[in-house]
């Protein structure tokens, strides 16, 4: 399923299925713990987005520090194990996935994954999705006492029943990997200290985990390079990541930009070459903009590697420009420096943190306009926030990185 389609499901099924599990929890004796204690067994749901996976580093961390590794475990879409396999911070057997290729294949995977995460039989579950209806009722459903998620009061956001034992106001100006690690420490107290939660985030300083690639690996993305390079040294290597599918289009700068910035570095760096990245669905329109720089260090490796290879690519390359996107925070796992480029979110929200992320926001009047509130939607058809980052100040960040590492 796409994500228009998901959002759609969400909504329309979500809603009807979160009042009914509502009922059931108000005239039943659902688990539900009174007493603070902390827990034993924890769950995390996040079902999509990769990105936001990495932040909930921090959060995962802390769970493993408080009940140990094996009794962490995470729920998450099967396409987004890659990056908590990459981590490592958990077993992998811990780690419950769930296809969305179709509505029924979602509904078959959910069912079981709900079975099996009962048999476990958690103390604590915490929702990182903000206000998604589906991960409320699996958090629900899987039968821990503690339950820990976003609700809308005063409909401050979307309605999803009243489904956490735990229910807290989601805050805007806290950055994600602060509001995740948060919610862990809310397992901790008792009930009646929510929504009124007296914890006090601070910046949270994490080491993230470096992504070492195998020899073999290194050896497939050195096979996939020559074929573009030939006997050519490839680098220094400069990645860009123009996102060319329709799943958040506000999100995307203006792909002839991509083109016009990798015609300035070519002309300016005689030895560099310049490699556009995507996904398998990505690949047509990002071998257009390839060809349409028309120049030999110029190619496109979209849909050429699996996320494990780009992962290696981004071990070896030097930058990455990219719009809004989970490659700019699983890049972070590398030593690739990253240069991000926001519009619709904030960077002080969502920004990878770290000494080689580096970030483009404009902050005009009306962004940021996609939020947790919003679902992520937004009336914008035109993305002005991202259109006034013009391609010299890139241009001139790319070629300051390229002085210091080259």
């Amino acid at each position: 399923m796409n994500v228009t389609s998901m959002r759609a499901v969400d909504r329309w099924l979500g809603v009807p299925v979160c009042a009914a599990l509502s009922l059931i929890a108000r005239f039943t004796r659902y688990p539900y713990a009174t007493a603070a204690r902390t827990p034993r067994r924890l769950l995390f749901v996040k079902l999509a987005e990769q990105g936001s996976t990495v932040l909930a580093h921090a959060a995962i961390s802390r769970a493993v520090e408080l009940v140990g590794a094996d009794n962490v475990y995470f729920l998450c879409f099967e396409e987004n194990r890659f990056i908590l396999d990459t981590m490592d911070l958990i077993p992998a057997e811990n780690i419950v996935t769930v296809r969305h290729t179709s509505l029924l294949t979602a509904c078959i995977d959910g069912v079981g994954a709900v079975r099996r995460l009962r048999r476990c039989r958690f103390d604590a579950a915490i929702d990182l999705e903000f206000f998604a209806r589906a991960t409320a009722a699996i958090t629900f459903l899987c039968g821990a006492r503690v339950r820990v998620g976003f609700h809308g009061f005063g409909g401050a956001g979307p309605y999803r029943g009243n489904l956490m034992t735990h229910p807290l106001i989601f805050n805007p100006h806290l950055h994600t990997t602060e509001t995740f690690l948060s919610m862990v420490e809310a397992s901790r107290v008792p009930h009646t200290d929510m929504p009124h939660f007296a914890y006090v985030p601070t910046e949270t300083k994490v080491e993230m985990p470096q992504f070492r690639p195998a020899a073999e690996e290194l050896e497939a993305i050195d096979r996939i390079l020559r074929g573009h390079c030939g006997d050519r040294n490839c680098r220094p290597l400069v990645l860009l990541n123009a996102n060319c599918s329709d799943i958040l289009p506000l999100r995307r700068w203006p792909e002839q930009r991509y083109c016009e910035l990798a015609g300035k570095l070519l002309e300016r760096f005689p030895d560099l070459h310049i490699a556009f990245t995507g996904a398998p669905d990505e690949q047509a329109a990002t071998d257009a903009l390839a060809a349409a720089v028309d120049a030999d260090r110029c190619f496109s490796v979209a849909g050429q590697t699996s996320l494990r290879q780009l992962m290696t690519l981004y071990s070896i390359a030097d930058v990455l420009v990219t719009n809004d996107s989970g490659p700019a925070h699983f890049a972070a796992l590398t030593e690739i420096d990253v240069i991000t480029l926001f519009g619709p979110e904030h960077p002080k929200l969502f920004g990878a943190r770290g000494p080689r992320s580096h970030v483009f926001w404009e902050g005009i009047a009306c962004s940021p306009c996609v939020n947790a509130y919003n679902n992520r939607t937004s009336p914008c058809q035109n993305n002005v926030c991202l259109q006034r980052i013009d391609v010299d100040r890139v241009f001139d960040k790319v070629c300051e990185i390229l002085a210091r590492r080259v």
